[in-house]
């Protein structure tokens, strides 16, 4: 027990020394001083250089000063220094009036050694409460210190302007205002998903036990040197997912401890035998990482400490949060800064799209719509020149403005090997716009220096040119400047791409329209993967297809006429691309079979080129196909996307058609008036013989096979014979 120094006050100096005698005598701990007097005591508790007085011994009544009076003085100067009052004197009197002056215990005076024991407990009782109190309003003072220290701390975490800088605040903090010996942050990378060390501090160490030196300070940016520049404790650089104790307390959001025998994985390296009593408390900063406190005490952190450091940290997670939100309304208003450049140069655009839009609405040929697009691009400060390739193999420029024919003819000559060429075929094929950002340093385009620098671009862009079901081609835009086309931008091109296509396909429809004659193509398929084909290898005969209706969702009802020798069970068990066949009529040797199927590619193909199939027959493998194909139509190229889905198919015929304009025109209009169910219960009524005498099938068959109830069918069959009527009579 720590020694306690007692002073002994007595105008008696006998009995002073008897007392302080008896005391010492009674306890190792206590050294007793003797004062004859009150002013002797006074001196004493003034005087410099000695042990401080830990606890009074005071008789009641002396000379010029009593006791009390003593006790009165002693207050004034020290409230809490414990004062035991022993005196001969005994009343309840003066017993209650040294209570009431707030004497620390009061003992009379006996015969007998018994009273100093007594004494003595009095004495150590008043001095460990006396210590405990005044330990404890020393940690309550310290602790507010340190609180308005972390409150000054705080400040500065909130004006600190980077996260690096809050991390290495909160490290140092750590060490000098709450006196822990070692402190490491570790911030959460989440591209990679580790605990990267940030920050770290911590007091100079010994060689570890393998001989390796620890890192120092100068070595990890972020430490502190010591005073002496010696190694300091060597941190972790990084926990990967699911290691160390570090790592659990980060994903777990809850703070823990570990010590040198916790036998995982720790921040300051605990299990190193150099320090076998450290222990680490590790505080989450929330979803940016991690402060981990290390101390050599065996004991670890105490509540207090261990409160403060929670303090501490949830403050710098704050700042944290704080210089994370401020981080992103910068790079918000760097990307606002941005966007506003790219929104000028997209109005810009945008303009100039309104204006080719204008253009080609009243473009009545496709040439028309390729130069006028050519020009009010090339007609611009924002683009240099504009030209437009078609779908040829290599593809070709076929119009151009703004550069002269040299270049044109340089890209012609370069056939496969130009670096235009290949942006074209990348357009064409991934149906996107495609840019080279900077043809100076693209790899590819090494070759087309001296052209750019000439003719001043440096980004070219090639937009593919189609509607939902073909492909025209490509328009190619050379732009001054590196990257100076924004997504906004490229959006804008992509759906000018798609006005240019669908306003192509609308002046071609509108030529084959006007125009009287037509085209009349005989083809000869032998490919297996037609479902004629197959159907024809599985009969005895011929198979011939009266009609087709696409009913869109994948599913096509065809209407085959077969040799009444064929069973509609086994055609529907042993193919699996045949949903259902039903029989819709009969004659003396041949039946009319609906079909249903799953979509066919030609039926994709022949849409997309407004081409109709006029008839389809098979028989032993091979389909012979006549197609009406309207003018203006590149046959070739029909041909070879029939031949992608169909390899096996060749062209046998090729004959000119006239057709009348009413006939010419009245499928146009039907498409145009009808409805979908309309068209389709016209359709299924034809081919299904309904409008023959006698009927071959019923409207409730018909029904049946289009999947809705018989009023429904009735409905939308009356509605479209009226519509066709009335086009007949009334407007034909």
């Amino acid at each position: 027990m720590t020694k306690i120094t007692v002073l002994v006050v007595d105008n008696e100096p006998g009995f002073a020394e008897l007392a302080c005698e008896m005391l010492e005598r009674e306890r190792d701990a206590i050294d007793a001083e003797p004062a004859t007097s009150a002013d002797e005591a006074l001196d004493r508790l003034e005087a410099a250089g000695e042990p401080p007085i830990d606890c009074i011994v005071s008789d009641y009544e002396m000379p010029r000063m009593t006791g009390l009076d003593l006790l009165e003085r002693v207050r004034t100067e020290n409230p809490d220094l414990p004062f035991i009052l022993f005196t001969g004197r005994g009343s309840e009197a003066v017993a209650s009036e040294a209570i009431d002056a707030g004497v620390t215990h009061y003992l009379q005076k006996k015969t007998g050694g018994e009273q100093y024991t007594v004494l003595a407990n009095e004495v150590v009782n008043a001095v460990e409460q006396y210590r405990t109190e005044t330990e404890l309003r020393e940690n309550e003072r310290r602790y507010q210190r340190t609180v308005t220290a972390l409150h000054e701390t705080t400040r500065e975490l909130m004006r600190a302007e980077s996260k690096a800088e809050i991390y290495r605040t909160a490290v140092e903090t750590v060490r000098e205002v709450l006196d822990v010996p070692v402190v490491v942050a570790y911030a959460f990378d989440s591209s990679e998903g580790v605990l990267e060390l940030t920050a770290s501090t911590g007091r100079p160490t010994e060689t570890n036990a393998g001989g390796r030196t620890n890192q120092t300070a100068e070595s990890c940016p972020d430490s502190e040197p010591t005073a002496t520049g010696t190694a300091v404790v060597d941190p972790i650089q990084r926990f990967e997912r699911g290691e160390g104790v570090v790592w659990e307390a980060f994903s777990e959001g809850e703070s823990a401890t570990c010590g040198a025998d916790s036998g995982t994985v720790t921040a300051t390296d605990a299990t190193n035998p150099a320090s076998p009593d450290r222990s680490e408390l590790i505080v989450p900063l929330g979803i940016h990482g991690a402060l981990v406190a290390g101390t050599d005490d065996a004991d670890g952190f105490d509540e207090t400490m261990t409160e403060l450091l929670h303090v501490l940290s949830a403050n710098t997670e704050a700042a944290l949060d704080r210089a994370e939100r401020e981080e992103l309304l910068r790079e918000r208003d760097r990307m606002l800064t941005r966007q506003n450049e790219e929104l000028s140069r997209l109005n810009h655009t945008n303009g100039i799209v309104r204006d080719i839009n204008h253009g080609i609405a009243q473009a009545s040929t496709r040439s028309e719509i390729e130069t006028t697009v050519c020009e009010r691009l090339a007609d611009t400060d924002r683009y240099q020149f504009a030209w437009i390739a078609n779908t040829d193999e290599p593809p070709k420029p076929t119009t151009w403005i703004g550069v002269d024919a040299t270049y044109v003819d340089l890209i012609r000559g370069d056939g496969n090997c130009a670096p235009e060429i290949g942006l074209v075929r990348d357009a064409l094929e991934s149906e996107q716009v495609q840019v080279v950002e900077d043809v100076l340093e693209a790899d590819d385009w090494n070759q087309r220096r001296k052209e750019a620098l000439t003719h001043g671009y440096q980004t070219v862009l090639a937009v593919p040119l189609a509607d939902d079901e073909r492909r025209y081609g490509s328009l190619v835009v050379h732009v001054d400047g590196v990257d100076s086309i924004g997504d906004g931008e490229r959006d804008v091109f992509a759906e000018l791409g798609e006005t240019i296509g669908y306003a192509i396909r609308a002046v071609e429809r509108t030529r084959a329209m006007l125009v009287d004659g037509r085209l009349e193509l005989e083809l000869e398929c032998r490919d297996d993967r037609l479902l004629l084909n197959r159907l024809s290898d599985r009969i005895d005969g011929r198979a011939t297809l009266e009609g087709m209706i696409d009913r869109g969702d994948e599913e096509v009802v065809s209407f085959v006429t077969v040799p009444d020798t064929v069973s509609p069970t086994a055609l529907e068990q042993e193919s699996a691309a045949v949903e259902r066949v039903t029989v819709v009529s009969e004659s003396d040797d041949e039946q009319l079979l609906e079909a249903t199927t799953d979509s066919r590619p030609v039926l994709e193909v022949l849409h997309s080129y407004d081409v109709r199939l006029r008839t389809a027959a098979a028989e032993g493998g091979v389909t012979t196909i006549v197609l009406a194909v309207p003018q203006g139509i590149d046959t070739r190229e029909l041909v070879e996307a029939i031949k992608a889905e169909y390899p096996e198919t060749s062209l046998q015929a090729r004959r000119e058609t006239t057709a009348t304009p009413s006939a010419r025109n009245l499928d146009t209009y039907l498409e145009q008036r009808l409805t979908d169910r309309q068209f389709e219960a016209l359709q299924a009524a034809h081919y299904g013989g309904f409008f023959a005498w006698p009927r071959e099938t019923t409207a409730e068959e018909l029904a049946e096979v289009l999947s809705v109830s018989p009023p429904t069918y009735h409905y939308h069959l009356r509605a479209a014979e009226r519509k066709l009527v009335s086009l007949a009579f009334d407007e034909l």
